[in-house]
This record gives structure tokens, C-alpha cells and sequence, in this order.
């Protein structure tokens, strides 16, 4: 199995990322015909949603600590 193709690190791919082992197993011919080509496509689509919502979860979570982090300093500001 590819290293990027760690099924624990992407379960919401697990199907197409099981299916591209699949269609790899089928052997290097197949392979190098372009066969699992549009399968590849779409695994690079389901791991661009992934990272795509990851993303967006760390921006949110980093606006949340940035804003903790600015009340923090106008507190300081303040009292000083």
C-alpha cells in the first residue's frame, strides 16, 4: 500500500483508496495503461475535500485562540 494511502489517515476515502489497490493489484500492464487513472482522480479529489475541510477546521480553531490571544494583550493594556 502507497504510504499516502493509509486508511486510517483518510477514512473518508477508504473506498476509492481500496478500489485504486484493487485496480493496482491488477498488474503493472494494467496499471501503465492508464487503466486506474480515473480512480487515481478521484482519490486525489476525496484527499483535496479532506484536507480542504481540515483546513478549515484549523482556521477556526486558530481565529478562536488569535481572539483569546488579543483580548488577553487589550486586558494587559488596560491595566497597565
Amino acid at each position: 500500500m502507497h504510504s499516502h494511502l493509509i486508511p486510517h489517515k483518510h477514512p473518508g476515502c477508504l473506498d476509492i483508496m481500496m478500489a485504486l489497490e484493487e485496480c493496482h493489484s491488477k498488474g503493472f500492464i494494467h496499471k501503465a495503461l492508464g487503466q486506474c487513472n480515473d480512480i487515481k482522480r478521484q482519490v486525489n479529489i476525496c484527499f483535496a475535500e479532506e484536507r480542504k475541510a481540515m483546513t478549515k477546521a484549523h482556521r477556526e480553531v486558530a481565529m478562536v485562540k488569535r481572539k483569546k490571544m488579543e483580548e488577553s494583550w487589550k486586558e494587559i493594556e488596560h491595566n497597565t
